[in-house]
């Protein structure tokens, strides 16, 4: 993986002022508790996903409303999201990199497919096959950890599919999603000097004025 300049976001709204740095590098030893979130699963996969992607972020929520779980995820969703984006502007404008990815992710009985591909298109599909997905898992409900997801496409401006292959537990469903999306995540970034200075979609660089 080519040298990641930090990059930084701040999303302020009346419910919350959410910061997001991301960066690469060698792996930060203070990884897990620079992730803070007042929701303890998605601290939990954020590392999870971290872990897999070989990026260092960290994560700071000041809630200055109600704390409404969806809203967090939703906006700390959009905000990592472009920070990844950034990231990705940074590897293919240096050096050039895949742009795109596709990983599996597993823990115990659990399996999830995921593909990521950045070419300044927001797509997000979640095709749940015959896993059937609980109302929650740990201490967060299902459909915001789907809304962090959107949320991560939406900032990215990335498509972002993920098929579940295989599940009992609920933890381990979503664990082996954001293992999966990590894994996705580090192919996306791994060097393609053929795509520098373009994306991996035949349209290339989008600019807009």
């Amino acid at each position: 993986m080519f040298d990641i300049e930090p990059v930084t976001r701040t999303r302020t709204s009346q419910e919350s002022r959410i910061c997001i740095a991301l960066g690469g590098g060698e792996r930060d030893p203070q990884l897990k508790s620079g992730i803070r979130t007042p929701i303890n699963f998605l601290n939990h996969m954020i590392e999870q996903w971290a872990w897999r992607a070989c990026l260092n972020p960290k994560v700071e929520i000041e809630l200055t409303g109600y704390r409404l779980d969806h809203v967090i995820c939703e906006d700390s969703g959009i905000c990592l999201g472009q920070c990844l984006g950034q990231v990705m502007e940074q590897a293919f404008d240096k050096g050039g990199t895949n742009g795109c990815g596709v990983a599996c992710g597993m823990i115990d009985e659990a399996m999830a497919r995921v593909g990521i591909s950045f070419e300044y298109r927001v797509g997000f599909c979640l095709r749940p096959g015959d896993v059937r997905i609980a109302d929650r898992a740990e201490d967060i409900a299902s459909a915001d950890l789907i809304a962090f997801l959107t949320g991560i496409a939406q900032g990215a401006q990335a498509t972002l599919q993920i098929d579940l292959i295989a599940a009992d537990d609920p933890h381990h469903l979503w664990e082996s999603v954001f293992r999966a999306f990590g894994e996705a995540t580090r192919a996306a970034l791994s060097p393609c000097p053929w795509r520098k200075g373009t994306r991996p979609g035949v349209a290339g660089k989008i600019t807009s004025k």
